[in-house]
């Protein structure tokens, strides 16, 4: 029996509202469903705007254009995290200082961010790995003694809480993924959360090829021209339709997705308690979104070992990112710090297979595999 690492879910209605869609007679961007998309979103997590985007990458390329980052900027992130986080900010002409995660996740060590500002440094880009928040609350009070913007890469943290809040409500933007690997998913797309008011007007020009074509069809205005700079970040309202579709599921995807996160952590404390290898840490304050299951190796050749046998066993496990600051572009760029823990996730996580159409059965027969390769 093949487990493949990821297999996307439909929910039997996305189908129906693209034909609702194309029905319409409006398949561009902002439509119906798009509108449908929007007002979910502001009314279950509160967010003051969202705007959906073609990709989560294209949400931190107009975050990058809200905070006018300059050649020169800085702009602090992790290491340990996909080239998008780095490369909106790189293509407007700032200087990326990485940092280290912390020992028992991989999120952002805030305690080692203070040394890297200085007078250039811009922005804080928090990332909040498998779902599970960053420490927001000493980041927020860092960022505003330093007057920086906050801009959360919430990419895998749909419906995921810190102390009561949820994921991109913190920063003064945020971006989240709905990509077929993600929780709720359209294929390819995202969306730009505007916590922060002053960049609600601007960001919708962005969006609209630096047009303020928005407010032309609100009727606010008579016409619309050339404002700012911009592209075209829109996605079709097939996509939105779709979306829509995942969005009315949301609850039995997310119940799904923690009973199988639970089953694997249950049938694997035992390798845990042997030291054998570590297991996932929740956050104190956070909830658990259940986006990926991971654990870590002892080292790399371990970790290559796993995956191999695991594959002899028709299931894919996959690692995951290398550290950006060792990266082809970026190694002769980076300042030289070692940066030991995101060293250490690149060589020794491994992700297991996850997603709404995985069985208990396959579950375990995973979990047979990992404890028989420990022994």
């Amino acid at each position: 029996m093949h487990i493949p690492f990821n297999k996307p879910y439909l929910t039997g209605k996305e189908a129906d509202y693209i034909r609702l869609a194309v029905e319409s007679g409006k398949i561009s961007g902002d439509g119906l469903f798009t509108k449908k998309c929007h007002s979910f979103f502001e009314e279950t997590y509160g967010f003051r705007k969202v705007l959906l985007t073609t990709s989560c990458t294209a949400a931190l390329e107009i975050a990058a254009m809200l905070i006018d980052i300059q050649p020169g900027d800085e702009v602090i992130m992790p290491s340990y995290t996909f080239v998008s986080t780095a490369n909106a900010f790189v293509l407007r002409g700032a200087h990326i200082v990485f940092s280290d995660s912390c020992a028992d996740n991989p999120n952002l060590d805030i305690s080692a961010i203070e040394p890297l500002i200085t007078k250039r440094t811009k922005a804080i880009v928090p990332v909040h790995y498998a779902g599970f928040c960053c420490d927001m609350k000493p980041l927020l009070e860092l960022a505003l003694r330093y007057n920086l913007y906050v801009i959360e890469d919430a990419a895998q943290a749909i419906d995921s809480y810190y102390q009561g809040k949820p994921a991109g409500s913190f920063g003064h933007l945020a971006a989240f993924s709905f990509h077929e690997t993600k929780n709720i998913i359209c294929g390819e797309g995202g969306m730009l959360v505007i916590n922060d008011e002053r960049f609600i007007k601007r960001a919708e020009i962005i969006r609209e090829k630096g047009t303020n074509r928005s407010a032309f069809f609100r009727g606010e205005i008579d016409k619309y021209s050339w404002v700012d700079i911009g592209s075209s970040y829109l996605p079709s309202d097939i996509l939105a339709a779709f979306l829509y579709a995942q969005l009315e599921n949301k609850k039995p995807i997310q119940e799904k997705r923690i009973l199988l996160w639970n089953m694997y952590m249950d049938s694997l404390k035992h390798l845990e308690a042997k030291k054998s290898i570590v297991l996932p840490s929740i956050p104190a304050g956070d909830t658990n979104n259940a986006h990926l299951f991971y654990l870590l190796c002892q080292n790399a050749e371990e970790r290559d070992k796993l995956i191999l046998f695991l594959k002899q066993m028709d299931i894919n496990s996959v690692f995951h990112y290398l550290s950006l600051h060792k990266s082809t572009y970026y190694q002769d760029k980076h300042d030289g710090r070692t940066l030991a823990h995101a060293d250490r996730y690149s060589d020794c996580l491994v992700r297991l297979p996850l997603f709404f159409g995985l069985t208990p059965e396959q579950v375990r027969l995973i979990c047979r595999g990992i404890s028989d390769f420990y022994k």
